[in-house]
């Protein structure tokens, strides 16, 4: 223990002197591996935010949940029959009820519909407000964080009352500074009951859909509104919440799949006429994206690191010339080879850390100048292990012939150097 201490407080050391002595060759030399490692840890830093800020954008599908829909959420035919997708039967309350009935493998079953909408109070009104009809278990299914009253009770949704949830934007729209908890709202013509507004959620990265805009009502009452269902009705969605035991959800997917069949009367050859998605199947194909940004950053950078690395060589190179002398007197001292190799080597290391440390550094700083309400970057200390790893073995990969050139030395010739 006590040499490997002497060892690397010797190769700081002799580091240091080799930062000082030739400051403008030794930040060049480094120059390569800080910008491999800004490269390779930039990539990875971007295409992790991204991935996350993607992944929440897409939280409004829900976890553990499959809907059923006309369309499938990812085609791989390249000849997409939108026509055939298209007159696909819509769902039905019928069918809702029946699943809610017979699915054995499920946690929860929803079914929602939606209409963009003007919603007024008084003389003041907000065009393009997402009115959502849904059911009680709705809330088993997606997330529906009420902040202030509460939630539907199970009779008002059986009932189709006139009664809504509002959003946080919805609330501050139409009534500033007042409780709405209470007040009415006109909707279609229909004049609805408040009694609870949602928890603000705010923007994602995407764009996509958040509570904020949207005023849930009961979905016998959205029927009531709109036409539902047919040919040029609305098509609503059914959503069936798994158990986190049903790995993968297969055994949910296989007895919907069974399910639906039997209540549309398929026979055992016809194609079905529904879609089963997945959120993770969104998540699948975006994954295949970011892995071949990652590769892409990994090459990038690569080659800058490999030109950094020649560039510690040649450093470990010129330091073992310039000290070829002190090598030859450590040796007649007594000092063994492996010494020798690990002074330098671990010198090498040490510069290549610095440069390595600049380059996360150079990642960090990076992170904090991305203006907030943008794409959100984060540097992980997973990311921050990989550069210092990555450091670790360029430094040894770099060190290593050098550091063995002056382990072999001959201290009498070393000695004998001008």
């Amino acid at each position: 223990m006590g040499i490997f201490l002497k060892l690397l407080v010797e190769s700081i050391r002799f580091a240091w002197q080799v930062l000082t002595t030739n400051v403008l060759r030794t930040m060049l030399s480094l120059l390569g591996v800080t910008i491999g490692i800004f490269m390779i840890i930039g990539v990875f830093t971007f295409v992790d935010s991204l991935e996350k800020n993607i992944r929440d954008s897409l939280d409004f599908l829900g976890s553990n949940v499959i809907t059923v829909n006309k369309f499938p959420f990812v085609n791989n035919d390249p000849n997409f029959p939108f026509i055939k997708y298209l007159r696909r039967p819509s769902n039905t309350y019928a069918e809702y009820e029946f699943l809610s009935a017979n699915l054995k493998n499920a946690a929860a079953v929803a079914i929602a519909a939606s209409r963009s909408s003007t919603v007024k109070v008084g003389s003041s009104s907000l065009s393009g407000t997402d009115i959502y009809g849904i059911t009680f278990n709705y809330k088993d299914v997606y997330e529906v964080p009420v902040g202030a009253g509460r939630y539907f009770t199970s009779r008002e949704i059986e009932s189709g009352r006139n009664v809504a949830l509002i959003g946080n934007e919805v609330s501050k729209a139409l009534f500033p500074n007042v409780d709405p908890i209470g007040k009415e709202i006109k909707v279609r013509g229909f004049k609805v009951r408040i009694v609870g507004v949602l928890d603000k959620e705010g923007d994602s990265f995407l764009g996509t859909p958040s509570n904020d805009d949207r005023v849930y009502i009961p979905y016998k009452m959205f029927t009531k509104m709109y036409f539902v269902g047919g040919r040029f009705g609305i098509n609503p969605n059914v959503a069936v919440k798994g158990f986190d035991s049903d790995i993968g959800l297969v055994e949910l997917q296989s007895e919907m799949e069974g399910v639906l069949r039997k209540v549309r009367g398929l026979r055992p050859k016809t194609e079905s006429n529904f879609a089963l998605n997945r959120p993770e199947a969104i998540a699948e194909l975006l994954g295949e994206v970011f892995d071949a940004l990652t590769i892409a950053g990994m090459i990038i950078g690569s080659f800058s690191i490999l030109v950094g690395g020649f560039g510690i060589m040649n450093i470990m190179f010129v330091s073992v010339q310039e000290r070829t002398k002190i090598i030859g007197i450590q040796k007649s001292l007594g000092a063994k080879n492996y010494f020798i190799l690990f002074q330098f080597l671990f010198e090498s290391i040490f510069l290549c850390l610095l440069g390595g440390g600049l380059g996360v550094l150079l990642v960090y700083l990076l992170t904090l100048a991305i203006p907030t309400g943008t794409l959100e970057l984060a540097l992980t200390m997973k990311n921050v292990v990989i550069g210092v790893g990555s450091s670790s073995i360029i430094g040894v990969a770099s060190g290593i012939i050098p550091s063995a050139k002056a382990a072999r030395m001959d201290p009498v010739d070393a000695m004998r150097t001008a």
